[in-house]
């Protein structure tokens, strides 16, 4: 359990996670909060990040920050996304186990995973096939995150550990139709269709293809519940891993199923057309959370919900953007 004393640090508290999970924190009663923008501090910079673990005493570390980006981005920049995510979380990682820090929470992603993964992904999947090649090196980088805080517990008995999120989606989250995932790049379009008056909404594929999706303030709520689980629980949960827990819902939709309900939400009256000339992607991509299940955890936020809320958000803050 936490104690109102506790001093958190929150690498990453701009974005979407990590103001997830700032909210949390707070909801929580806890204020001692550490943050700091990336201008005020370099975490692939080892000098400065180690300028700053020996200035705070810090209770614990969640690791929220990463270069994140789409499948353009992912392609066109490799070695920037490779590099900047290994040297933010060895930086910080390697600090809070020097400076001995209680706990430390590592975020990765479900992308982790082989690409031909039997469904749904177990953890146990991990290292078992070839990577997703878009994004192989963003892949790598966070499979190293888990196999740092696996390798730091081994050797030195630190407790770090480490939660791969599904497909993600809520307050903060990227609305820009170039670089943004299937659910803001949705509720963009069809907002704008509708405004327009435009006849039809056109959505890439099938609309065929399964997919998780968890609202972001679940995640959060997952991160505290393992952050705050004693050490031999968690150790128990992981064996014979002793690296990570996958974080979902627990249920799947079809894009199509996706769309229709943002359609209702939104009060587009047009229609949507599935463009068959573009692939489908994977047809399904399903986190197996049973581990987080027994743990006491499940995610409260249904679908429909979240898209409203996400809806709200952008309408607050996304319009003037549009």
């Amino acid at each position: 359990m936490f104690h109102e004393s506790d001093t958190f640090y929150l690498a990453g508290h701009r974005g979407m996670v990590g103001s997830a999970i700032y909210r949390a924190l707070q909801k929580k009663g806890l204020s001692n909060i550490l943050t700091h923008s990336r201008n005020e501090l370099d975490l692939s910079n080892q000098a400065s990040v180690e300028d700053f673990f020996s200035s705070q005493k810090i209770d614990y570390v969640i690791i929220a920050a990463a270069k994140v980006g789409g499948i353009n981005a992912n392609n066109q920049f490799p070695a920037d996304f490779i590099y900047e995510n290994l040297m933010i979380e060895a930086n910080i990682i390697h600090q809070a186990y020097l400076k001995k820090v209680k706990k430390l929470l590592f975020l990765g992603s479900s992308c982790i995973y082989p690409k031909e993964a039997v469904q749904p992904m177990r953890e146990e999947a991990l290292l078992t096939g070839p990577l997703e090649p878009t994004n192989e090196p963003y892949a790598i980088a966070k499979i190293t995150g888990i196999k740092l805080c696996e390798s730091y517990n081994r050797q030195y008995g630190t407790d770090f550990r480490s939660i791969m999120p599904t497909n993600l989606y809520g307050p903060c989250d990227n609305f820009n139709l170039e670089t943004s995932h299937v659910v803001p790049a949705l509720i963009r379009k069809t907002y704008e269709a509708k405004q327009a008056k435009i006849p039809k909404v056109t959505i890439w594929g099938t609309g065929r293809p399964l997919r998780e999706f968890l609202h972001v303030d679940d995640l959060a709520d997952a991160a505290l519940h393992i952050l705050a689980m004693n050490k031999k629980s968690y150790e128990r949960s992981t064996k014979p891993m002793l690296s990570h827990i996958n974080v979902g819902s627990g249920q799947e939709f079809t894009i199509r199923e996706l769309a229709e309900m943002l359609v209702e939400i939104i009060g587009y009256e047009g229609e949507l057309e599935f463009d068959t000339s573009y692939p489908d992607g994977t047809m399904r991509k399903l986190m197996d959370n049973s581990r987080i299940s027994q743990l006491g955890w499940e995610a409260k936020i249904t679908l429909r919900q979240g898209l409203a809320q996400s809806y709200e958000w952008f309408l607050e803050n996304e319009i003037n953007k549009v």
